[in-house]
C-alpha cells in the first residue's frame, strides 16, 4: 500500500493564528486528492505521534474546519513542549514505527526553532531506514525568533503580528489608564512575553509611533538592571510626571525561582516571581519621586491565544504558510521549512518560500542591535517600519452565537490503534 497519508503536529507555545495555518494545510493538501491520502493530525503535537493518538482531520466537517480560521490557540489538536532527544533513540524509533505503520509519507511540523530541528531529524531518521517520507517544517512563533539576523531567510513568523496588534491596542489602553489615576498611581509596570528575545515588548511602541506617551520599554537585550531602570523611571517622572513602563519577562531582576520546560527554556508565567513583580516590590521600597504608589500587571497567555486582538495580515499570512508548505512537499519533497519572506519597495507585500530546515533548525535571531534606541529604552524607527505592517489595520470577523465566540470543534475521530501500548522516554520511572 502507498504511503500516501499525512501527520501534521504542533510544539510549542501557540499562536492566535496557529490554526488558520493548520486550515491551509489541510485545504492545501485536499488540492492534491491523488497525491495525498488521509490527514490525521497528532494529538498534542510529537506526543500523539509517540502514543500512536493520531485525530482524523478528513473525516471533520467541512464547517469546523472553516472555523479553523478564527479558532486561536492549540486546543483543536493540542501542542505539548516534549522534546526528541539523541539519547532516547526508541522515541524516534516508534516515530518511524507509528508512520510505517499508518502508511504516512507526509509530516508536517508546525512549530519554533526546537520543532524545525524535530523535523529535520525525523526527516534523516527515515532515509536511513529507507523510509520514503517528506517532512517539511511549519513556522510559527510569537518570538519572532526563527531565521537569521539578516531577515533574508525568514522575514517574520506567523503568530507574532497578533500579539504585536495585542501590546499595540493594550498600550493605548493603559495609557487612558495611567493618565487618569496618574495622581495616586502614577508609575504602572506591565509585564510582555520575551524570554531572551525583545520582539514582544519592543511591540508596545506600535501603540505610540509618534511617541508622544511617556513610555519605556525594557528588553532583555538592553543590558540594564534594576538600579538603571529605578534611575531611568525616576527622570521621567521628574519630567512627566508619570510612566508606563513595558517590561521584557525576561529582563534582568535576579533570581525568580525559574521553572524550565523540556527544552531548557525557562517558563515565566510558572515561575514563582515574575519580573513585573520584582519591579514593582523593588521601586515600592526604594521610593519613586512622585506622590503615589506603582502598580503592576501581567497580560498572561492571552498574549497568543486572543482571536479578538488578531492581526487580518497575520491570519492570511498563516493561512497561505500552510498552503506553502504543502506546495514544497510536492514540487522541493523533504528537508525545507515554509517561510514568509518581504517584497523590496515602499508598499508591504510578501512571498511564499522556502528554507533548508538545516538552515534554520535550533537557530534563535536576537533583536536587531540598531533597532534599539540610544538610550536602550525604546525602539527605533526602522524597527516601527518593519514591524508596523504586520498589526493590519481591521478587526477580525470572529463567528458569535448567543454573543460567544464560535470556535471550531473536532469530532473525536482517531486512527485505530495498530501496535502495542508505548511510554514516551522521558515518562518513564
Amino acid at each position: 500500500m502507498s504511503a500516501n497519508n499525512v501527520v501534521v503536529a504542533q510544539s510549542g507555545g501557540p499562536t492566535p493564528v496557529i490554526n488558520n495555518t493548520l486550515r491551509g494545510i489541510i485545504e492545501g493538501c485536499a488540492g492534491y486528492p491523488r497525491r495525498f491520502g488521509r490527514i490525521f493530525g497528532g494529538h498534542h503535537g510529537i506526543l500523539g505521534v509517540l502514543q500512536e493518538s493520531l485525530l482524523d482531520l478528513s473525516a471533520q466537517d467541512r464547517e469546523e474546519i472553516q472555523l479553523l480560521r478564527t479558532t486561536p490557540a492549540a486546543g483543536v489538536i493540542g501542542t505539548c513542549r516534549y522534546k526528541l532527544r539523541p539519547s532516547h533513540s526508541d522515541d524516534f524509533d516508534r516515530v518511524i514505527d507509528v508512520f510505517r505503520a499508518h502508511q504516512v509519507g507526509y509530516f508536517f511540523y508546525i512549530g519554533g526553532n526546537d520543532s524545525m530541528d524535530t523535523a529535520q531529524k525525523i526527516a534523516d531518521l527515515a532515509a536511513e531506514r529507507g523510509q520514503d517520507l517528506v517532512a517539511v517544517g511549519v513556522a510559527k512563533t510569537i518570538d519572532n525568533d526563527v531565521g537569521d539576523q539578516d531577515f533574508k531567510l525568514v522575514d517574520h513568523t506567523p503568530g507574532y503580528g497578533s500579539t504585536a496588534r495585542y501590546w499595540a491596542l493594550n498600550i493605548q489602553n493603559l495609557e487612558e489608564e495611567n493618565r487618569g489615576s496618574c495622581t495616586s498611581d502614577p508609575v504602572i509596570v506591565v509585564q510582555a512575553m520575551g524570554r531572551k528575545i525583545g520582539f514582544i515588548p519592543a511591540a508596545a511602541r506600535l501603540g505610540d509611533p509618534d511617541r508622544t506617551l511617556p513610555l519605556q520599554i525594557y528588553m532583555p537585550e538592553s543590558g540594564l538592571g534594576l538600579a538603571e531602570l529605578t534611575d531611568l523611571v525616576n527622570d521621567r517622572l521628574q519630567r512627566d510626571g508619570r510612566v508606563i513602563v513595558v517590561i521584557s519577562e525576561g529582563f534582568d531582576v535576579g533570581g525568580i525561582g525559574e521553572v524550565k520546560d523540556a527544552f531548557g527554556h525557562t517558563e515565566f508565567s510558572a515561575s514563582r516571581m515574575t519580573a513585573q513583580q520584582a519591579v514593582v516590590n523593588h521601586l515600592n521600597r526604594v521610593g519613586i519621586k512622585a506622590r503615589g504608589s506603582v502598580r503592576g500587571q501581567v497580560p498572561g497567555t492571552d498574549q497568543r491565544h486572543s482571536m479578538i486582538y488578531a492581526s487580518v495580515v497575520d491570519l492570511e499570512e498563516a493561512y497561505h504558510v500552510g498552503l506553502n508548505a504543502v506546495r514544497i512537499a510536492v514540487e522541493a519533497g523533504s528537508g525545507y521549512m515554509s517561510t514568509i519572506l518581504r517584497k523590496p519597495g515602499p508598499v508591504y507585500g510578501v512571498d511564499y518560500d522556502k528554507v533548508s530546515l538545516r538552515a534554520v533548525a535550533n537557530s534563535e535571531r536576537s533583536f536587531p542591535r540598531a533597532w534599539i534606541s540610544a538610550d536602550k529604552i525604546d525602539v527605533t524607527d526602522d524597527f516601527v517600519r518593519y514591524a508596523g505592517p504586520l498589526i493590519g489595520e481591521d478587526w477580525v470577523s470572529v463567528p458569535l452565537v448567543e454573543g460567544r465566540q464560535r470556535f471550531a470543534r473536532l469530532k473525536p475521530v482517531f486512527a485505530a490503534k495498530r501496535l502495542p501500548t508505548y511510554v514516551p522516554a522521558a515518562y518513564r520511572g
